[in-house]
């Protein structure tokens, strides 16, 4: 008779009700770093204005940021045992951003659009770390470490560009 396969036991150091938690957090911040990079990607597409060469280059460096984001926080979930979210539905519902105007909005508006974007997204990282934090999770408290540093340094450039 065949034997059912069966996971095997994660014992990491990290308790699953903690990590559940902690993926569950990640899962908000992967949704909220993919929807901010389509926004990004799509404001690169559809710049126009005088400041169009200098913006169209900054949103490629920030969506290519934002992009190379994606796949460790989606790793760190799967690190902790759970199934990282992959699907358009899953971020919509997890996301904290708004989607992206179906009209193209004007520079400027685009850079404020970016600024709130990156302080939404500053805000969702800082929500998990106390998770990761009492838990010990050292792995994910570095993640979220670099991207907070990525997400308010950004939003304090773009926020310049208003001034």
């Amino acid at each position: 008779m065949a034997k059912s396969a069966q996971a095997p036991t994660i014992s990491i150091g990290i308790a699953e009700g903690d990590r559940r938690k902690i993926a569950t957090g990640l899962s908000h911040l992967l949704a909220d770093t993919y929807t901010l990079y389509l926004t990004t990607h799509n404001f690169h597409w559809n710049v126009t204005g005088p400041m169009f060469t200098s913006l169209h280059t900054m949103f490629m460096t920030q969506y290519t940021e934002l992009w190379n984001a994606v796949d460790p926080i989606a790793e760190r979930i799967r690190s902790l045992g759970h199934a990282a979210p992959g699907s358009y539905a899953q971020f919509g519902k997890l996301s904290s951003l708004e989607d992206v105007p179906a009209k193209p909005p004007k520079a400027m508006d685009m850079v404020r659009i970016l600024v709130t974007g990156h302080e939404a997204v500053a805000r969702t990282a800082r929500g998990v770390f106390p998770l990761a934090d009492n838990a010990n999770d050292e792995p994910t408290a570095d993640l979220l470490t670099q991207r907070l540093t990525v997400h308010e340094q950004t939003a304090w450039m773009l926020r310049s560009l208003l001034e």
